[in-house]
C-alpha cells in the first residue's frame, strides 16, 4: 500500500481599506491568488511562517494576524496529494509598497456580497440561478429552498452578513461559481458573476470575510484598517464597506460614544467637501482595561 503524501502550506489573507472598498492582497493575474507557502522545518512557528511569506512575496510586514481555519480536504485542490492548508486572517493599512503584491477588491470577487446600493447581481442573477438548484430535484427541493432561503435572505429570512462561506459553498456545489467541476460545462451566462482565483483560494477568501464579518461585532478590529486619525463618517464608512449593508448612523454614533472607543483629537478634517468634520483616534487603552465590544453594527437602512 503506497503512503498518502501529505504537505502542509500557510495561506494569508491580508485586509486592507484602499480608499472606500475593503480589499485583499493577491498576487498573479489571471487568475490571482492568495500569499501562500509551504512550512518549511526551519519555520518556528505557524505565525511566523505566514509573516515571512507574505513579506517575500508581496514585501509587506503584517501587524494583526490571526489564524483563521484550516482546510484539508483530499481533492480541495484538485492534485491526488492531501495538501493541509491553514490560513490566517492580517488587517493592515494600504500605505506601504506591497512588492509584487496588488489590492484586489472583495466585491470584484464576491459581488453578491454586497448589499449596500446595486443588489442586481444578487436579486437578478443569484437568485433565480439558486432557486433553480434548488427545483432540479424534487427529493431534495425542500431542503435545498429552506437552505437557500436561510443562506442568501429569501422568502422573509433575513440577510446574515456573516454566512459569507455558507453562501460560496452553495454556489460551488449548484456549479454556479467556475471553481466547481459541475461548471465546466455551462455557459457564461449562467455561471454567476465575480472573478475567480486559483484553486479554491476564494473559498478561503469567504472565511477570511465572514469571520471579520463576525468578529466587528464583539471587537474593535476594525481600528486595524483606520488611519491614525479619522472622522466618524471615516469609520463608519469602513464597517458598512466590510459588512456589504448600510447602517443607521445616528445608532452607529451612540454605539461608538457608549463604548467609549475614540476620542476626540481636538482637529477637525477640512477636506470632507462641506462642514469641517472632528477628527477622532482610537483609544487602545481600553483594550487593557477591558474587553471591549467591538462596533456591534446598529440597525441596518432598507435596502
Amino acid at each position: 500500500m503506497t503512503a498518502e503524501v501529505i504537505s502542509a502550506e500557510l495561506l494569508a489573507v491580508v485586509v486592507a481599506m484602499v480608499g472606500d472598498e475593503p480589499c485583499v492582497l493577491t498576487l498573479g493575474d489571471p487568475p490571482p491568488r492568495l500569499p501562500a507557502g509551504p512550512l518549511l522545518p526551519g519555520h518556528r512557528s505557524l505565525q511566523a511562517a505566514t509573516r515571512r511569506w507574505v513579506e517575500e512575496q508581496t514585501g509587506r510586514r503584517l501587524g494583526y494576524l490571526e489564524q483563521l481555519y484550516t482546510f484539508a480536504d483530499l481533492d480541495r485542490d484538485g492534485s491526488p496529494a492531501r495538501t493541509i492548508s491553514i490560513s490566517y486572517l492580517g488587517l493592515t493599512t494600504p500605505n506601504a509598497d506591497t512588492g509584487f503584491g496588488a489590492w484586489r477588491g472583495w466585491y470584484s470577487l464576491l459581488p453578491w456580497e454586497d448589499t449596500r446600493t446595486d443588489t442586481s447581481v444578487l436579486t437578478d442573477r443569484v437568485t433565480p440561478q439558486v432557486r433553480a438548484w434548488a427545483d432540479q430535484q424534487p427529493s431534495l427541493a425542500s431542503e435545498r429552498r429552506q437552505r437557500c432561503a436561510i443562506t442568501f435572505g429569501l422568502d422573509g429570512n433575513p440577510w446574515q452578513p456573516d454566512l459569507v462561506l455558507q453562501r460560496y459553498e452553495l454556489l460551488y456545489e449548484a456549479g454556479l461559481v467556475p471553481e466547481s467541476p459541475s461548471a465546466w460545462r455551462r455557459p457564461d451566462d449562467e455561471v454567476v458573476p465575480g472573478d475567480r482565483m486559483v484553486g479554491d483560494h476564494r473559498r478561503v477568501l469567504a472565511t477570511g470575510l465572514a469571520r471579520l464579518r463576525a468578529k466587528i461585532q464583539y471587537r474593535p478590529v476594525v481600528f486595524e484598517l483606520m488611519s491614525p486619525e479619522f472622522t466618524l463618517g471615516q469609520l463608519q464608512d469602513c464597517v458598512e464597506a466590510l459588512a456589504g449593508r448600510a447602517v443607521h448612523t445616528q445608532n452607529f454614533r451612540r454605539l461608538i460614544e457608549q463604548q467609549a472607543l475614540v476620542e476626540d483629537t481636538g482637529q477637525v478634517d477640512a477636506e470632507t467637501g462641506g462642514r469641517p468634520a472632528r477628527l477622532y483616534r482610537f483609544r487602545r487603552e481600553v483594550l487593557q482595561v477591558r474587553q471591549a465590544a467591538g462596533t456591534k453594527l446598529p440597525t441596518i437602512r432598507s435596502r
